[in-house]
C-alpha cells in the first residue's frame, strides 16, 4: 500500500479481534515509528506491547489505580475497568520519555511522540492490521505508570489498541478549506 492510500484509508476502529500483528509486522511498524520527526534525534519515546494474560493484568492495575483515588467508585466500576484492556487482543503503550535537552522543549517532544504514534498506526494499517489510539483517565494515573515501569520523567501518551478489524468505518467528511495562502493574494 502506498503512503497516500494508507493515510486516506486508515480509520480508528474500536472493534478489534484476532489475529494480532506478527513479530515481523511489529518490527516493521516500530521501524516506521522510529522514523518520526525528532529534533536533535533524542528519541523521546518508547513502546510497551501487552497481549495475552498481560491484558487481564493491566485490567487489575486499572482497578487498583481507581481504588487508590476513589474506593467507592472502584467498588461500583471494578468490572468495567477490568474489561477496558480486553477491548482488543493487543495494546501498545506509547510512552513519552522526556529528555532534558536545551534545544528541544517538552512540547516538541510530545509532538514527536504523536508523529511516532501516527507512523505506527499507518504502518500497522498498511500491513492489514487495525488500531485505535485511546488515552482516557488511566493514561494519567500514577499507579498505572508505576506498574508499567515508567520512570518519573515518563508519561503515557496513549494506549494503541491493535488487532484485526471486526467492522469497518466510513471516512469522516473532510473540511472544505483546510489551508489558506499567506500572505493572501
Amino acid at each position: 500500500m502506498d503512503a497516500l492510500t494508507a493515510i486516506r484509508t486508515r480509520r480508528s476502529l474500536p472493534r478489534l479481534g484476532l489475529p494480532v500483528p506478527t513479530p515481523e509486522q511489529l518490527a516493521i511498524a516500530f521501524e516506521a515509528a522510529a522514523c518520526a520527526p525528532d529534533h536533535r534525534v533524542i528519541r523521546p519515546w518508547r513502546y510497551l506491547v501487552i497481549e495475552g494474560d498481560g491484558l487481564a493484568q493491566l485490567g487489575e492495575v486499572f482497578v487498583a489505580a481507581i481504588a487508590k483515588t476513589d474506593p467507592a467508585r472502584a467498588e461500583v466500576e471494578a468490572e468495567r475497568f477490568r474489561q477496558l484492556p480486553l477491548r482488543a487482543p493487543m495494546i501498545i503503550v506509547a510512552v513519552l520519555s522526556l529528555q532534558d535537552h536545551p534545544g528541544v522543549p517538552e512540547w516538541e517532544q510530545w509532538l514527536s511522540l504523536g508523529a511516532s504514534v501516527q507512523n505506527l498506526l499507518l504502518a500497522l494499517h498498511a500491513q492489514g492490521m487495525a488500531a485505535i489510539w485511546r488515552t482516557g483517565e488511566m493514561a494519567t494515573e500514577k499507579h498505572v505508570c508505576a506498574e508499567l515501569g515508567l520512570a518519573p520523567h515518563e508519561h503515557i501518551g496513549g494506549l494503541v489498541y491493535v488487532g484485526s478489524a471486526l467492522a469497518d468505518k466510513a471516512a469522516p467528511a473532510l473540511p472544505e478549506k483546510l489551508w489558506a495562502q499567506w500572505p493572501a493574494k
